[in-house]
């Protein structure tokens, strides 16, 4: 990883709450985008991008998560609580020394964190996201680099939702916003036009 990385992939809460079956919140394209994932991830590193996993992390008794879902930690159906299993990445993509690890509160990595300091500090201009899931996560971290005028990517053959209807609306959705939506293999043509 270079220090002033111009690119920064963020894998987005790639989790085995998120993407093992049967897993409390398991969203249900999540493990089929793990191939995608892994190339992405390949490439990111072989190109000497920052690559920050964020995950989602809370307490046991759900006082930092959404109000939508407290009730399910008062039910002891909490998700990604610190120091479990569930919140540990898939092990298919687990960092590697030097790479950064950014725990979230919310749907946005920006919301309540240092992601955006960091980047900053690396000179970061251009996003890549990928992980899951696309309503909630992915697109609010998209639409909040977009505004602090990150160059924002969405690899849609690395992103998941519950379906694949879900997906493509929420594509639609953000390319007519202006962030660049575009399946891994057009990636580096991508990014080398910039």
């Amino acid at each position: 990883m270079t220090a002033h990385a111009p690119i920064a992939l963020a894998l987005i809460d790639m989790q085995n709450d998120f993407v093992a079956p049967g897993a409390p919140a398991c969203v249900a394209g999540a493990a089929a985008t793990l191939p995608a994932l892994r190339s992405l991830l390949g490439l990111a590193r072989a190109q000497g991008w920052a690559v920050v996993h964020i995950t989602r992390e809370h307490r046991p008794d759900g006082s930092d998560v959404e109000l939508f879902r407290r009730r399910a930690f008062q039910n002891g159906q909490g998700i990604c609580v610190a120091g479990t299993p569930g919140a540990d990445i898939v092990p298919e993509l687990t960092p590697l020394p030097g790479e950064y690890r950014l725990h979230k509160r919310r749907f946005s990595a920006f919301l309540f964190t240092e992601f955006d300091a960091l980047l900053r500090r690396l000179g970061v201009c251009t996003l890549v996201l990928g992980g899951t899931q696309y309503p909630n996560c992915i697109r609010a971290t998209a639409v909040d680099a977009m505004a602090r005028d990150y160059h924002t990517v969405v690899v849609t053959d690395a992103c998941s939702a519950q379906s694949a209807e879900v997906a493509a609306h929420n594509v639609f959705d953000l390319s007519n916003m202006g962030i660049c939506c575009v399946e891994l293999a057009n990636l580096p043509e991508l990014l080398s036009a910039r």
